[in-house]
């Protein structure tokens, strides 16, 4: 008989924990949208997206395809930081795709919410100049944002 059961050592000491891991996914499906557990309740979801004038379709695909690439990106340089991999022209060249694949992908998002990267960049200048005045990083800034400050 096949468990859903699992001991998990959870210090030195070798303390045991055990998951139930059905009830956990039941948890899950408890807490877990409609659109995100049911295709028709997701289809419905794009269509009343789409009538409010959202673009479901180039949202989706920026946000899957700029995640995709910031993980092929991230790849490389944890590779070259932690793994030795060695720091090339040609690597060098792969990041560079990878960074253009992420424009792709950021201009997609751009065009679902009929802004410009040119406007996604003023934006983040002026969050960047509200958060640090003086044009310095600041470690308490940075960690204590003012209320909107996203």
């Amino acid at each position: 008989m096949k468990t859903n059961q699992r001991s998990l050592s959870t210090d030195s000491s070798s303390e045991i924990m055990t998951v139930n891991t059905e009830r956990y996914n039941e948890f899950v499906d408890g807490v877990t949208s409609e659109p995100s557990k049911d295709t028709e309740a997701m289809v419905y979801r794009l269509q009343e997206l789409a009538g409010e004038g959202a673009h479901p379709e180039r949202l989706l695909t920026a946000a899957v395809g700029l995640c995709a690439e910031s993980g092929e990106f991230t790849e490389i340089v944890k590779k070259i930081v932690f793994q030795g991999k060695p720091y090339t022209e040609e690597n060098v060249f792969h990041m560079k795709r990878e960074l253009s694949d992420i424009c792709w992908y950021l201009a997609n998002a751009c065009i679902a919410l009929d802004t410009t990267i040119d406007e996604v960049i003023e934006m983040n200048v002026e969050k960047l100049q509200a958060r640090y005045p003086g044009g310095s990083f600041d470690v308490h800034k940075s960690e204590n944002r003012k209320e909107g400050d996203l």
